[in-house]
């Protein structure tokens, strides 16, 4: 025998000691990422994978140089996805929302710490910037009880001892969600404690190049999981089988999790936000979605489309909303080059016919990278002064949003594209298709 079980123990055995993300090529591989499946489609498409390690080095000198630029000491985020941004790690993240275990630590030097669930310290091995794990940050009634106070003095002292070593005395603390007992317990010790989402969605906004080609690999995870959606939407099934669907191939390709259940059929789809359920979708009907997909390497894919679903054509007012909703994102696309302010692209562009005005989506645009994120470009009705005084930079994605459908109507279409900005003006990184029939081209 010249063959060792070590020699085959690999998600690929035909490649070396790593992937060509970088990450190890070892079936016992601690952090979660692409499946086989993922890795052959991307390699069919000819895309590039992202370095990994160079993507977790960027993110983590953006968010220490914001630190530094703000003259903090130190940030401190619970938020899961700030967490995965600062050290790439998960746990148990949908549980973590509501269940704030872990926090991580940047002080002003570099020096990066994490706690985590006690009984998984070894969850962020892999990544050498993190450079302590620990345990102890729960905070919480359910876990602390009636001695919330005392856990949140604990956790409170080594961050203390921490912001001493490494952040030279400065008690100016950026801190982006936490508990009531530890918000007390960082004043109470000394800390001056400052917004940490203004850091941590700052540093998001841009995207660095490896970034830029894990959403482009998440993108064509989740256009190939759309088109599954779309190959089972047909009537007879309910709407909550349909987008079992986008689920099920979105984790087939090592994607993580769904934000929303934003899929609905015929009547349901106006007014738009009701989430999908046991209703049956017919015959000669409209099925509109939006992914809101955390997909591959923990990449936001938000793209919504508007399908019919039939043997006969869908209605005059119906091709002329989905036209309409086209050309808003379309004309509101045209915009996006870096030095654009986002007043010029809340007041600028495309207006909706007065009857869609009512029901008109939330936003005009919105950041995305992890998830939706910051910024927020609003519709005139909405702008806030001195809320959003910025302008376009290069590596910020937009997804850009519509919503047309009239009081009381029978249906609303959905549509949104995500569109990267580039040095000289935006690369619209959605490529799927947009339903013919309602486009009036069959």
């Amino acid at each position: 025998m010249t063959d060792h079980y070590r020699d085959i123990r690999k998600i690929d055995p035909g490649k070396g000691a790593t992937l060509g993300d970088g990450s190890p090529n070892d079936l016992d591989r601690v952090e979660i990422g692409p499946t086989q499946l993922a890795f052959r489609e991307w390699e069919a498409a000819n895309l590039q994978l992202p370095d990994l390690n160079a993507m977790r080095r960027f993110r983590w000198e953006r968010l220490t140089q914001h630190i530094v630029d703000r003259d903090y000491g130190g940030l401190l985020m619970f938020d899961p996805l700030n967490i995965r941004y600062a050290t790439d790690t998960t746990n148990m993240q949908l549980w973590n929302t509501h269940n704030p275990f872990r926090a991580v630590l940047l002080c002003a030097d570099g020096y990066m710490v994490i706690w985590d669930y006690k009984n998984a310290p070894f969850l962020a091995d892999f990544n050498p910037l993190v450079r302590e794990c620990r345990s102890g940050a729960s905070m919480f009634y359910f876990s602390s009880g009636d001695k919330v106070d005392d856990d949140a003095g604990s956790f409170v002292n080594e961050v203390r001892d921490l912001m001493a070593e490494h952040s030279g005395g400065n008690k100016r603390l950026a801190v982006d969600k936490i508990m009531v007992a530890g918000l007390r317990g960082l004043e109470s010790a000394g800390f001056e404690v400052m917004e940490g989402e203004e850091v941590t969605e700052k540093a998001r906004s841009i995207k660095g190049k490896d970034e830029i080609l894990a959403m482009r690999c998440a993108h064509d995870a989740c256009n190939k999981s759309v088109d599954a959606m779309h190959l089972a939407a047909l009537p007879g099934l309910s709407e909550d089988e349909i987008w079992a669907v986008l689920h099920a191939e979105n984790i087939k390709r090592g994607g993580e999790w769904i934000e929303t259940r934003l899929l609905a059929s015929g009547p349901r789809t106006n007014p738009w936000f009701q989430e999908c359920g046991p209703r049956i979708l017919q015959n000669n009907e409209i099925l509109a979605f939006d992914t809101d997909l955390i997909g591959s390497y923990g990449i936001c894919v938000d793209i919504s489309r508007t399908w019919w679903v039939g043997d006969e054509k869908p209605t005059n007012a119906m091709i002329y909303a989905m036209r309409h909703a086209h050309e808003h994102i379309m004309t509101n696309m045209d915009l996006l080059k870096p030095g654009v302010s986002f007043k010029e692209l809340t007041f600028g562009g495309h207006h909706l016919d007065d009857q869609f005005q009512p029901l008109k989506y939330g936003c005009k645009m919105h950041g995305v990278g992890l998830c939706d994120e910051w910024p927020l470009i609003a519709y005139p009705d909405q702008w806030i002064d001195g809320a959003f005084d910025y302008v376009l930079e290069p590596g910020m994605v937009l997804c850009v949003e519509a919503l047309v459908g009239a009081v009381g109507g029978g249906f609303s279409i959905k549509l949104e594209d995500q569109v990267l900005i580039t040095e000289d003006g935006h690369e619209n990184l959605t490529d799927y298709p947009f339903d013919p029939a309602l486009m009036g081209e069959l």
